[in-house]
């Protein structure tokens, strides 16, 4: 029973041309994926599923399998993850792999570490009756609080009930993290829910949470990148 990791990279990105394999502080954006799946000691495996053989060929560079090629109908920009997952281990299964766990890494994870994959296996580990653990940061303002902008500058709360409470008294809110997906490989073959009780939120620190989109993205999030690398370097030199 194998312990597989599989990074989604498909190569058509459109708002930041060749995003999942341009230079992010010094190695290709994949890397980073692809060396917190190598470091953490988790996977008997780490594929990649790509339609590019641009981006298999850096893939295998950084010590990445590419078995497969994706098929086109699962490479536009409005498949799902899910389904090129489910696709994953059908491909694995048929090849005569036996999997126990599964593990989704985004390739535009660059903040991720070894200590999360650990943690969220662990997790899934300890609670036989779930089929997934993904990590969650939490919003930085309460969402209860947003604001309606309308064409003309005006406003009006979404939520008007909650206006007179106090940002304190509010339940926090989280989001999906955007970084991994540990499942049973039933999970994606049965497309069980992955936000519901079938799953186990971990959260991590809002530092080390961003989605990258624009080319704005990019540079805020190599900065914040290259600052929490020297801050680790530092703990690390500190006795």
């Amino acid at each position: 029973m194998e312990s597989v990791a599989i990074i989604p990279a498909r190569g058509g990105s459109q708002r930041i041309p060749g995003k999942n394999i341009r230079a992010f502080n010094g190695l290709p954006m994949i890397a980073w994926s692809i060396r917190a799946a190598l470091d953490s000691g988790c996977f008997d495996r780490v594929l990649v599923s790509t339609d590019s053989e641009e981006i298999a060929q850096v893939a295998r560079e950084f010590g990445a399998e590419t078995p497969f090629v994706r098929p086109v109908a699962l490479s536009d920009a409005h498949t799902g993850t899910g389904s090129v997952m489910a696709h994953a281990v059908r491909w694995l299964q048929d090849a005569g792999i036996s999997l126990q766990w599964v593990c989704c890494l985004y390739a535009t994870a660059p903040f991720l570490q070894p200590e999360d994959l650990q943690a969220g296996l662990q997790a899934l580990k300890e609670e036989p009756n779930r089929y997934y653990a993904f990590a969650v940061t939490s919003f930085a303002f309460p969402i209860q609080r947003a604001l309606r902008r309308f064409p003309d500058g005006g406003t009006e709360p979404f939520f008007p009930e909650y206006v007179p409470c106090r940002s304190q008294d509010l339940e926090p809110a989280w989001h999906d993290a955007g970084q991994f997906y540990w499942a049973r490989p039933e999970a994606y073959l049965e497309s069980i829910p992955l936000f519901s009780e079938h799953a186990i939120a971990l959260p991590l620190p809002r530092h080390r949470v961003l989605d990258i989109d624009t080319p704005e993205d990019w540079e805020h999030a190599e900065l914040l990148h290259q600052a929490w690398r020297k801050s680790l370097q530092r703990e690390v030199a500190s006795p």
